[in-house]
């Protein structure tokens, strides 16, 4: 397995110390527009032989292609933001290697009605492709990072070993992460955290996707391991999108801990236009408004030495359990800002995004998961994938519930 990780930031920097400690690949290409990000990310494994690094445009196609063919590449990890999916995904079917992303190509909402009908939904257009895919025998496993990704895995565990009838599948995230010395740093990217949390979310319900006005349907979900209490939102996510295509739930939905000051700071970028990603002309220069906040704000992988608290990521599944009997539970995965920088470097939100498709990856590379098309995490045997989480020292957990009265 030869490998190549487009982007250098703190997911595409996390990978690389990941994978460092496994030995199921034979290179690993990290590439990146800006070659001071790809020499900051090879410098843990510097006189590696199996690292190396290399520049690219996301959004150039054809100098993808170009890169996967002169380093002989067999699987390509996109690790940069979702406006260039498209790019990489069709340089990766042009060139026949295998694609593998954290985040679908982008949405569109309803020109007419964007707080009740979907338009273009995340990941429509991969998967308008994917006949062609599965027709070549080529694999884009779509949507491998936390969430979606193990998330989607707990939903697919949850449908195989602790369920006859799944009523709500419902991704919950939540936190209690603080960073020293800046009144707002958020921990990962604002660019698309601004994209999916002020797009119109949308809900799976009795076999129909729909969709609510953004941070609608508020309620505290009590996370695990010390986290606490933390009010939740709806908001725009892949997981939604993903798991009804092969878990039969009447309900799914995706609820982020956002926070107060968080979302009031979204909105006011909103209603400032700072949000947008159109650009605007200032004293002669083309910029886009949310390019802009993005470089005001600090780079969420330089936060790690300044972060402190927890990260949750997990899946609440509510119906009937394999004996029939109602059964709530939720099942999440929990890591130390404290533990990944000791151990890695790394801050723990880059980090638990960067280590699920390195593991994906890990399976490809045994003939464990298989598979042509665009698929889900969720189409794969689950437990192979969670027994490799516990064997990468990052265990997940299990809490039983007192189901809800109906």
């Amino acid at each position: 397995m030869r490998i190549l990780v487009i982007g250098a930031g703190g997911v595409g920097s996390a990978a690389v110390v990941i994978a460092d400690r496994r030995a199921f690949f034979e290179h690993l290409v990290v590439a990146d527009y800006d070659i001071a990000r790809v020499t900051a990310a090879l410098a843990p494994v510097e006189g590696d032989s199996r690292f190396s690094g290399a520049r690219v445009d996301a959004s150039d196609r054809a100098s993808i292609v170009a890169l996967i063919r002169e380093h002989r590449i067999s699987h390509v990890l996109n690790a940069v933001d979702p406006r260039f999916v498209m790019p990489i995904f069709d340089a990766c079917l042009e060139a026949g290697v295998t694609y593998l992303d954290m985040a679908m190509s982008l949405s569109h909402p309803h020109p007419g009605q964007p707080y009740e009908r979907t338009g273009e939904k995340l990941g429509d257009a991969q998967f308008a492709t994917a006949a062609e895919w599965e027709r070549r025998g080529l694999l884009a496993l779509v949507g491998v990072g936390v969430e979606p990704g193990l998330s989607d895995v707990f939903a697919r565990y949850a449908q195989d070993e602790l369920f006859s009838e799944i009523h709500e599948a419902g991704v919950r995230d939540g936190a209690n992460l603080t960073v020293d010395g800046y009144e707002f740093a958020p921990s990962f990217s604002i660019w698309t955290t601004i994209e999916e949390c002020l797009n119109p979310p949308v809900i799976w319900e009795d076999g129909r996707w729909f969709t609510t006005p953004p941070f609608s349907e508020p309620e505290v979900f009590d996370f695990p391991e010390g986290i606490g209490p933390v009010e939740c939102v709806n908001v725009e996510h892949e997981e939604v999108l993903l798991i009804p295509r092969w878990i039969d739930a009447k309900r799914v939905t995706f609820k982020y801990g956002l926070g107060n000051e968080f979302i009031e700071v979204l909105r006011t970028l909103h209603k400032l236009g700072l949000d947008s990603t159109s650009p605007v002309t200032v004293k002669g220069v083309e910029v886009s408004p949310r390019d802009v906040v993005a470089a005001c704000l600090p780079d969420p992988a330089g936060l790690g030495d300044r972060m402190h608290g927890k990260t949750c990521a997990g899946t609440w599944v509510t119906g009937l359990g394999k004996d029939g009997r109602p059964r709530q539970v939720y099942l999440y995965h929990v890591v130390d800002n404290a533990t990944t920088m000791a151990e890695y470097g790394s801050q723990a939100v880059v980090w638990q995004t960067a280590i699920n498709p390195i593991m994906a990856l890990e399976l490809l590379a045994r003939g464990t998961w298989s598979g042509a098309g665009v698929l889900g995490p969720e189409a794969f045997a689950p437990t192979p994938f969670l027994d490799l989480l516990v064997e990468y020292g990052s265990p997940w957990g299990l809490r039983e519930e007192a189901p809800r009265a109906s």
